[in-house]
């Protein structure tokens, strides 16, 4: 990484096994024990996304296998019942999927995986062909970044923009993608700003902003004491 923004396509997955609208049941069982995922995308004849089946859609099969479906759980979830009686991918899958484009910033597919409970995003083109998959997994790979990677960053794009020839004065120190800001500066109000700068650096957990104004300044901590020398016996 190198001060540019991390996206889907950095981390996702290329190789992506699909379903088609008329695969089977079973065998869209056998397809996620094969490859150990929990979800699929479906595509249609022209290879775009129309919907995503999981194992969430294949369980009513299970939970109603002992009953008629439609009197007994038709007024309670109609989807699960339908799902229940279904037999090929088109009728199981989940639609419209919720899709990301290779270019989607990692904050906003994160965001969208929380917002709709989905561990993972079929990640297509403008045409809304399948390109690959983004899980969880893939969006935490960023938080995998070496520290001295992110402190030239943070030094580069916060430290030397914001505070210019007075940037060698802050020190700064990372310790497993946790950021420490020390020092002292001319202008105490972009500290707050030098700490938000630093928490959006790609792999920072945290950030710890301790930097004070110049000696004298009203909002300036004073320096500690110098430590006391024994006098000479």
């Amino acid at each position: 990484m190198d001060g540019t923004a991390t996206v889907v396509n950095d981390v996702m997955t290329h190789r992506v096994v699909a379903l088609r609208t008329g695969a089977a049941f079973k065998d869209i069982v056998k397809a996620m024990g094969q490859w150990r995922v929990s979800a699929l995308p479906v595509l249609d004849e022209a290879g775009r996304v129309v919907g995503v089946v999981s194992e969430a859609d294949l369980l009513p099969k299970e939970e109603y296998r002992r009953h008629d479906p439609a009197p007994y759980g038709q007024t309670r979830r109609p989807a699960d019942v339908r799902k229940a009686g279904a037999v090929t991918a088109v009728d199981l899958m989940t639609a419209p999927a919720v899709t990301v484009t290779p270019d989607t910033a990692l904050a906003h597919a994160a965001r969208l995986m929380v917002r709709n409970g989905l561990k993972r995003l079929p990640v297509v083109d403008q045409e809304g062909a399948l390109k690959g998959i983004v899980s969880r997994a893939d969006l935490l790979k960023v938080f995998l970044r070496a520290d001295e990677d992110i402190a030239g960053e943070v030094r580069r794009e916060v430290v030397l923009r914001l505070f210019g020839t007075r940037a060698e004065a802050v020190r700064i120190e990372v310790r497993d993608g946790v950021v420490t800001l020390t020092g002292r500066v001319r202008d105490t109000g972009l500290v707050p700003l030098a700490a938000l700068l630093a928490r959006a650096v790609e792999g920072v957990v945290d950030v710890r902003c301790a930097l004070l104004g110049p000696p004298g300044h009203p909002n300036a901590e004073p320096d500690p004491p110098a430590p006391r020398r024994a006098a000479p016996a």
